[in-house]
């Protein structure tokens, strides 16, 4: 698909490519552009943005992206003419031009400052993660001494779980409130998987999915290919508005309401108990099924209590999937997760998890029923360590970015920011260019009503926080200093 058309979406592909040091920016704008030539994103015949706007989706001057065109033009990649503008030549599709191979190193870079060097390695602040935990290493000795042997003369396909895993997961939700058995359990290969069996079984090309507005980036990749429609409700501190979803369900007669009630993503939010009621009950008014997900469940004790998961407030009739996960709360790494259902819908989604890809892999299943009993501990111990870096990143971020704006979540690993008066998408690419990579908010509310605001993770080492937030500050001050416009000076 040609996507080129659009300023902001080539700017988000051309990405850390303009990072490093070789070259002059110009020139390394034009080594982005032909790296993505010949590809799906840039066939023959695209047409590239106009050299004004796609200045401004990059942060960087006019004067840039007319010598980095010149340079492809040069390389005989893409051609322009009087009223068609600039698009990817015939020749590119036939491989790098003559005129390429001969260009020597540094060519035109006279014509143009060098970018101010910046920091060798870029810090990607575009997911959170911890390392996996220290007692995985001790239960994973142990399994191989003790369970592997009986392990290995199992036939090892299991599409619902191994049983003992599907036991414990049975109950670590009964003790947090919602009772049950094992046969309502089946374990997936992570989070992502579950969302993705659950879609597979309930979407059809043209249904809607009304989720949380704003929302995990995934939901729309995995909704979306399906055919789904994607329809945003607001939130409020409680959670997703109920009045706003009573009218969504009304007018789009949703297939399925998506919701992350434990430390939403990307705000941090907790949904109350009452609201989980709420819109338990709105669901089932509408008849709509449920998908909740709680993978991001790390809880620090001093923190706010948190409630049984929305499941356990739902009326009779009421469809609730709920989806859990290890591998937030232990090792990303640790790529085992599991779905919660009515036991003829716990059928139905093992037949679709046998159909993917036969049962997730036995050890790591083994590996994580050691874990479950435990996992309330470990959760608790990576939750005050979250908390103590979300402190962290509050601070440093008051002190050197003052104008940024935020609530404290009640959970999660991430901080969700506005930035006063400024496209996000324009701030990430002056980011890249001091060595830190940021996700705007565009990715996780299409409609742009979320355009001015940053996830940022505090789920990193107090060096690496300490030094993303210089370095986002001194993109921030670049940025106020000379706008993403015309005013950009010359590099």
């Amino acid at each position: 698909m040609d996507r080129s058309g659009d300023p902001a979406v080539l700017a988000d592909l051309i990405g850390s490519r303009l990072t490093g040091q070789a070259g002059g920016l110009y020139r390394r704008l034009a080594d982005a552009i032909a790296a993505l030539i010949g590809s799906t994103e840039l066939p023959v015949g695209a047409r590239l943005p106009a050299e004004r706007r796609l200045a401004e989706a990059l942060a960087i001057s006019r004067s840039t992206v007319v010598a980095a065109y010149d340079e492809l033009r040069a390389r005989g990649l893409v051609e322009s003419r009087r009223g068609s503008g600039t698009t990817v030549a015939r020749a590119a599709g036939r491989g790098r031009s003559r005129a390429d191979k001969r260009m020597p190193a540094g060519y035109g870079e006279s014509l143009f400052h060098r970018i101010a060097v910046g920091p060798g390695e870029v810090i990607s602040l575009t997911y959170a993660v911890d390392p996996g935990l220290p007692e995985l290493a001790d239960e994973l000795i142990d399994l191989a001494s003790g369970d592997l042997p009986a392990l290995l003369d199992d036939v090892g396909y299991h599409p619902r779980g191994l049983a003992v895993l599907r036991e414990r997961i049975a109950d670590h939700f009964s003790e947090s409130g919602l009772p049950t058995s094992a046969d309502e359990i089946v374990v997936t290969t992570g989070a992502h998987q579950a969302i993705a069996l659950v879609t597979q079984m309930y979407l059809r090309t043209g249904a809607a999915v009304v989720i949380e507005q704003p929302s995990w980036p995934g939901c729309f990749d995995l909704f979306g290919a399906a055919g789904g429609r994607v329809v945003g409700v607001p939130l409020d501190d409680a959670g997703i508005r109920p009045d706003l979803l009573t009218a969504a369900f009304a007018e789009h007669q949703p297939a399925l309401l998506f919701v992350m009630p434990t430390f939403h993503n990307p705000t941090g939010r907790l949904m109350s108990a009452n609201r989980r009621r709420q819109v338990a009950e709105i669901a089932a008014k509408h008849g709509v099924v449920v998908v909740e997900d709680n993978a991001y469940s790390a809880w620090d004790p001093s923190g706010p209590a948190i409630p049984p998961p929305l499941a356990a407030y739902a009326p009779d009739g009421c469809e609730v999937l709920t989806i859990g996960s290890v591998s937030k709360a232990v090792w990303g790494g640790l790529r085992i997760g599991w779905i919660r259902a009515s036991r003829p819908l716990a059928e139905r989604l093992a037949r679709h998890k046998a159909l993917a890809d036969l049962g997730s892999p036995v050890i790591d299943q083994a590996l994580t029923a050691r874990l479950l009993p435990r996992l309330a501990e470990l959760t608790a111990a990576r939750g005050r360590v979250s908390t103590t870096r979300k402190k962290l990143m509050g601070q440093l971020l008051s002190e050197r970015l003052p104008e940024w704006e935020w609530a404290e979540p009640e959970g999660g690993s991430a901080l969700w920011i506005r930035l006063p008066d400024t496209d996000a998408r324009v701030y990430a690419q002056v980011a890249l260019r001091h060595g830190v990579e940021v996700v705007a908010g565009r990715a996780m509310d299409p409609t742009g009503e979320h355009d001015d605001y940053l996830r940022v993770p505090f789920a990193y080492a107090e060096p690496i926080l300490d030094d993303a937030v210089s370095r986002l500050a001194a993109a921030w001050h670049e940025l106020r200093r000379h706008g993403p416009g015309p005013g950009v000076p010359v590099v």
